[in-house]
């Protein structure tokens, strides 16, 4: 059975910035990357939909280690795919990838001090082991979205797609379309859809505050011509950064402010006499993520007539398409069910330590990657209210400079205190978007005092994280210990 001393699951964004700063910050660690599907990328892989893009900046959604050099700041998805997959030829990652292995199960012995990993492969199930476990699968279903149950879908005579499972042969040329959904998929469906369709249509149940940013950073453009590519990028990140998290501190410090400034914006863009309603939330900023327009193709495409938006509730569906609550009828070639994502934990992978069955909504966060009572197993989990790789680039690091801890010890075994978190707790993610609400009996859950929190600040985990105490909160295994409970056990 073969055995390395990291496994990262996933080869995705994720899984290619941990194996780099494994290989770069523990040179000497043997791992290996196990990917589901048949292809890298992840996220940018899968999702194919029209207009597909990034919702964070590039320059603080690529890698720290690898400039973003395109004068996109938004980027389509087949760029970010390209982008993954030329860091990891460069970096020699991509001869690490197993392709076409589904981790269903990881189970942790501790006399072993090692994980037991089974994966499908070819429809046979493979086992193989590994000293540290790091899940870099994200934190959603790549098998399964979300779709309410609408009432007569069935007597739907049109075609019904969900954009996380988009037909390549999707033919909407000339067609009327309803994309039903407020978040940033279907804000960038609209635009996108309505170059070829007859007409698109927004059916939501409720508005998304909706911001606009230019498709291209003048001061990375500016800096791009003065400095090197890397010192360009580094001020661009850090300055991105700071107006996101700033701006985020301030919606939740003053709502009402923030309300106002984003929903001027939003009318100012909007067509003229463009009822607010469709663009006033029943939420504050941020309680829900921002959905961002690059360039303002969404305003454009309204003025010109090819798209509009309708808020109201579905009441079912019949052969011609959508009737609504209010009794307006809404006539659909093709219906988009851009209803959101359906959210797991650990990546449906079967967890069990010494036998035991791990539930993961029972457990605590530690340090924002670690579960308590879990020997030597990360998860890596992006920012909400920022970029994803704001977050994960601090997992990666810790995860490397943990390893290198415990080689240096003589450790075996490294497991956050199995009792966790005191007094009140909250779930992991703290967002009202639907697609968190209803898991939140799959997440784990987070404390109200470190090392059990998950922050939503970037500057204050990067100060953190540079000084932080690999020993805080730790139950440490050493390696002579092990070896005792493996003779016991013998």
């Amino acid at each position: 059975m073969e055995h390395v001393d990291v496994v990262i699951v996933g080869a995705g964004l994720s899984g290619i910035g941990a194996a780099y700063r494994l290989s770069t910050m523990s040179p000497g660690t043997s791992y290996a990357i196990l990917e589901a599907r048949d292809a890298m990328g992840g996220t940018w892989d899968l999702f194919r939909y029209p207009g597909v893009r990034s919702d964070s900046d590039m320059y603080t959604l690529s890698y720290p280690f690898r400039p973003w050099t395109d004068r996109k700041s938004i980027a389509d998805g087949g760029d970010i795919r390209e982008y993954i997959r030329s860091t990891a030829d460069e970096h020699g990652i991509a001869q690490r990838i197993r392709y076409g292995h589904r981790v269903v199960a990881a189970s942790w012995s501790s006399a072993d001090a090692r994980w037991t990993l089974t994966s499908e492969v070819d429809g046979e199930l493979v086992e193989q082991t590994c000293s540290f476990l790091f899940m870099c699968s994200g934190y959603y279903d790549y098998d399964e979205a979300y779709t309410p149950d609408f009432p007569g879908l069935e007597d739907f005579a049109g075609t019904v797609v969900h954009p996380q499972f988009w037909p390549e042969d999707l033919d909407y040329q000339g067609k009327k379309v309803v994309v039903i959904g407020s978040g940033a998929t279907a804000i960038t469906l609209l635009p996108s859809m309505a170059e070829e369709a007859e007409h698109v249509t927004m059916l939501q149940r409720s508005p998304t505050y909706i911001t606009s940013l230019p498709g291209e950073d003048a001061l990375s453009a500016g800096l791009r011509k003065v400095l090197p590519a890397g010192l360009a990028h580094r001020v661009t990140r850090v300055k991105n950064a700071t107006v996101a998290i700033g701006f985020y501190e301030f919606c939740r410090r003053f709502p009402s402010a923030a309300k106002k400034i984003l929903l001027t914006r939003a009318g100012r863009s909007a067509p003229d006499g463009f009822d607010p309603k469709h663009l006033t939330p029943r939420y504050d900023p941020w309680d829900q993520r921002l959905c961002v327009v690059p360039n303002g193709d969404l305003w454009r495409t309204l003025r010109r007539g090819k798209a509009s938006i309708v808020t109201d509730h579905v009441d079912g569906f019949d052969e011609t398409g959508i009737r609504l609550t209010s009794g307006q009828h809404l006539d659909a070639d093709v219906v988009v069910t851009a209803t959101g994502l359906k959210v797991v934990a650990l990546g449906k992978v079967a967890i069990d330590v010494d036998g035991e069955k791990v539930d993961p909504n029972e457990r605590f966060v530690y340090k924002g990657l670690m579960i308590s009572g879990v020997p030597n197993l990360a998860w890596c989990i992006g920012y909400t209210n920022a970029s994803w790789t704001l977050r994960a680039d601090l997992s990666w690091q810790y995860v490397a400079r943990l390893v290198e801890h415990m080689r240096s010890h003589g450790y075996a075994a490294g497991t956050p205190d199995p009792q966790g978190a005191k007094g009140e707790t909250a779930p992991a993610l703290d967002l009202q978007s639907g697609y968190v609400q209803r898991a939140a009996g799959v997440l784990p859950q987070q404390g109200r005092e470190k090392p059990w929190t998950v922050r939503q600040n970037w500057f204050l985990d990067a100060w953190d994280n540079r000084r932080t105490d690999l020993d805080e909160a730790m139950v440490w295994t050493r390696l002579d210990e092990t070896s005792r409970q493996s003779a016991q056990a013998s």
